[in-house]
């Protein structure tokens, strides 16, 4: 049971190891209308898209983590350095040391009882001149910052798109608006600290920008989770995030499958001065179909 423990905490712990635009609206080309399907060329909604499937690893799991490097690795796996009931690790050995409670009265004087765990079911006793090596080192600062960053649900952006598929599709050249949702789990900033034998960490993670993949080989990079379309008031308004010039052909007899992903930013510092870094994660959003028609001309 202990073995299998501690390589649980190890995987988790290498897991661990983790926007600008401008467009304008299209104005209607003389001459042109919507195809006989569309009452209004402008045939946007703000209903968003269905949400991603989960991150993987926990709350704060996910692809693309860059975490802090790990000093304290056991059979090719990175554990902590320190645990709270096995104690401190040593890297010669791999195995975890704590001062035995109490010490027996027949430790010779100069000596301590330390119990070790390595990996099995059990404690071995083993008395020793002074401490092992790595023996009440402090904690890594690092380290800690990952265990916040894990704490922390960091969820998948939904796709808020117009035109969405529920009302018909799109037209050719005309922009195409993008957002998510703004809420700290989907954005930020989310604030987090955590102390451990004297030392406190604070970590903030928040998006730094959002990549739309169009379907089309095209990539929409926006520092902003973007605003919903609102039909009323947005019909010749440029979107905050959005694919600015539209799309410049039909999706004919397939559809253009748009995703976004956010990248998350998250850097962590020691309070009261000493070490700092950051660390960087991302989230994908799921798949949605949109279709885009060609505008029709019509000649008297």
């Amino acid at each position: 049971m202990l073995s299998r423990r501690l390589l649980t905490v190890g995987a988790l712990a290498t897991l661990l190891l983790a926007l600008g635009l401008t467009g304008s609206a299209s104005a209607r080309d003389p001459g042109a209308e919507c195809p006989p399907s569309h009452t209004d060329c402008h045939v946007w909604d703000d209903i968003p898209g269905n949400p991603g499937g989960p991150g993987g690893g926990g709350p704060g799991g996910g692809g693309g983590d860059d975490g802090p490097a790990r000093k304290c690795v056991r059979d090719g796996v990175a554990v902590p350095c320190y645990d709270d009931i096995l104690g401190w690790f040593n890297p010669q050995d791999g195995c975890y040391y704590k001062v035995a409670e109490p010490q027996p009265d027949d430790v010779p004087e100069g000596k301590t009882l330390y119990q070790a765990s390595c990996g099995g079911d059990g404690l071995i006793p083993r008395l020793l001149d002074g401490p092992p090596p790595g023996f009440g080192a402090p904690p890594d600062p690092a380290e800690l910052a990952a265990e916040l960053l894990a704490s922390l649900t960091l969820k998948n952006p939904r796709v808020g798109i117009a035109p969405h598929p529920s009302k018909g599709a799109g037209l050719v050249g005309l922009p195409v608006w993008l957002w998510t949702d703004p809420g700290p789990e989907t954005w930020g900033p989310q604030v987090k600290s955590k102390s451990d034998r004297g030392v406190t960490v604070e970590i903030e993670a928040s998006v730094e920008k959002m990549v739309w993949d169009m379907g089309n080989g095209d990539k929409v990079t926006c520092p902003t989770h973007g605003r919903a379309y609102v039909p009323a008031t947005d019909k010749d308004t440029k979107p905050p995030c959005g694919y600015a010039n539209g799309y410049s052909k039909p999706s004919g007899d397939s559809k253009y499958k748009v995703s976004g992903t956010t990248y998350w930013v998250v850097p962590w510092r020691v309070i009261g001065g000493g070490a700092s870094g950051t660390m960087r994660t991302q989230r994908n959003s799921a798949e949605v179909a949109i279709e885009i028609d060609e505008l029709q001309v019509v000649t008297r």
